[in-house]
């Protein structure tokens, strides 16, 4: 069974995961720092943003592939797909900032608003009117 949003979110996320943590490296190799953040800011801040995609992304990317199972690929799961990308390529460089930034700020909100969003669409497939466990649209094609 093949879930293109999914995989090509989780592929895209495995992708700013790597960005995120080059962004630690290349402080820490410059500055030779080992461990922790060696009391540098700003690789304070990259750590935390890179901290942050850890705490939020995976179980978004699991709603995401739940959904897709249940209901099958749509336009409007590719646009939250983008919109997750998008806030979280938005908070990484938001958190370079000493102060609060629109991109910091934008990029937490629109991800917390697609984390939910996809909670309230999974809670509302799992218990919708329908009482009737319908197969998923993948395993519906296989008689």
């Amino acid at each position: 069974m093949l879930l293109p949003i999914t995989l090509t979110l989780a592929a895209a996320c495995a992708l700013l995961n790597m960005w995120l943590g080059i962004r630690c490296t290349r402080i820490r190799m410059a500055g030779q720092i080992m461990h922790g953040d060696g009391g540098s800011a700003v690789l304070a801040r990259r750590m935390r943003a890179h901290a942050n995609f850890i705490e939020y992304v995976p179980v978004t990317l699991i709603l995401f592939g739940l959904v897709e199972l249940a209901v099958g690929a749509s336009m409007w799961l590719w646009g939250a797909a983008l919109v997750l990308v998008l806030a979280r390529i938005g908070h990484g460089f938001g958190m370079d900032a000493e102060k609060p930034t629109v991109w910091r700020a934008g990029g937490a909100l629109l991800t917390w608003a697609v984390m939910v969003g996809m909670a309230i669409t999974a809670l509302t497939i799992a218990y919708g009117a329908s009482r009737e466990v319908p197969a998923p649209p993948a395993m519906a094609m296989i008689r």
